[in-house]
C-alpha cells in the first residue's frame, strides 16, 4: 500500500500543509481558517446551503458509497438558524470522502481534497484562493521535476550497467569469428535473461502484449525496477565471467529481482534521492 507523502507551501505567509496519496491531494482546512480567525469559518462554510450543495454533488461524482438520503436531509436544514453541521458529522453520516478530520498534534486537522479546498479558499478570500492555487501548482511541478530527474539517473545508470554487461557477453559468451546477426542474437538472448528476471517476459512478449505502446519494456519502468535492473546486470556480469550455466543465472536473478524489489518499494530513501536529500 503507497504511503502518504506530507508537503508544506506558504500563501501570503500562512504554512499550509498538503497530504498526497496517489493521485490525490489534500489540503488542510484547518491552516488556511488560521489566516482569517479559526476553525469556526469551516463550520460557517460547511452550513452554507451553496457549499452543502458543491460539497453533495462532489461526492456524488466522485464517491460510489456516498449516502444520498443523508445528504438530502441536511440539504433540508441547511439555512434554518438551528442548522450546524462540523466535518466529523458530515464524513459519519454520509461517509463522504471529499473532507477529511485527522486527529495528532502535529498534522491534525480539517482536511479537504484540493477541489474542495480551493472552494473553501474563494469563500475566505478570492486573492487567497489564487495564491493557494499558485503555490499548489509550484510545489506539484517542483515533485514532478524531481520525479523527472530520479527517473533519468536510474535510466542512465541502467545503462550504464548494460555496458559492462555486454562486455562480459563479449568477453565470456560470444565465439570468434561469428556474424553480426549470430552476435546480436547473442546479445538479446542475455538481455532477455533480465527481462524474465525481473519483468517475467521476454521483449518480444512484452511488445506482442503492448501493440500500442513505443519503446520497450525498460521505458515503462518503475524506479524501484529500473535500480533493481542496474543490479542485475552487474550480477549478470559477474555469473557470466565466472562461467555459470544461462539457466543457472536466471533462476538467481529472479531471485534476487524478488528479494531487491521488496526492500526497495516504499522506501522513503529512495524517495529522498528525488528530494535531494
Amino acid at each position: 500500500m503507497a504511503k502518504e507523502k506530507k508537503s508544506t507551501i506558504n500563501v501570503q505567509g500562512t504554512a499550509i500543509t498538503i497530504v498526497s496519496h496517489k493521485e490525490d491531494d489534500y489540503i488542510c482546512l484547518t491552516d488556511m481558517a488560521k489566516k482569517f480567525g479559526g476553525d469556526d469559518l469551516i463550520y460557517s462554510w460547511m452550513r452554507n446551503r451553496n457549499t452543502l450543495e458543491f460539497l453533495g454533488i462532489w461526492e456524488q461524482m466522485h464517491n460510489p458509497d456516498f449516502k444520498g438520503g443523508e445528504f438530502d436531509t441536511f440539504k433540508k436544514e441547511a439555512g434554518l438558524n438551528s442548522f450546524h453541521l462540523t466535518p466529523k458529522k458530515w464524513i459519519e453520516a454520509t461517509q463522504a470522502i471529499g473532507i477529511q478530520s485527522r486527529a495528532g498534534r502535529y498534522g491534525g486537522g480539517t482536511y479537504a481534497h484540493k477541489d474542495l479546498a480551493f472552494e473553501f479558499g474563494s469563500w475566505l478570500s478570492p486573492e487567497f484562493k489564487l495564491y493557494l492555487i499558485k503555490e499548489f501548482q509550484r510545489l506539484k511541478e517542483d515533485e514532478n521535476r524531481r520525479l523527472s530527474l530520479e527517473w533519468n539517473l536510474n535510466r542512465t545508470l541502467s545503462k550504464v550497467n548494460y555496458r559492462i554487461h555486454t562486455d562480459a557477453i563479449k568477453d565470456n559468451i560470444i565465439p570468434a569469428n561469428i556474424t553480426k546477426e549470430q552476435e546480436q542474437y547473442i546479445y538479446a538472448s542475455e538481455a532477455d535473461v533480465l527481462n524474465v528476471a525481473l519483468f517475467g517476459m521476454t521483449a518480444q512478449q512484452w511488445r506482442k502484449a503492448n501493440p500500442g505502446k513505443e519503446g520497450n519494456v525498460r521505458d515503462y519502468s518503475s524506479i524501484e525496477q529500473l535500480l533493481v535492473l542496474a543490479n542485475l546486470e552487474s550480477m549478470n556480469a559477474e555469473f557470466i565471467r565466472m562461467g555459470m550455466p544461462q539457466g543457472e543465472r536466471l533462476r538467481k536473478l529472479n531471485a534476487i529481482a524478488i528479494q531487491q524489489l521488496k526492500s526497495l518499494v516504499g522506501n522513503t530513501n529512495l524517495k529522498q534521492l528525488g528530494d535531494g536529500n
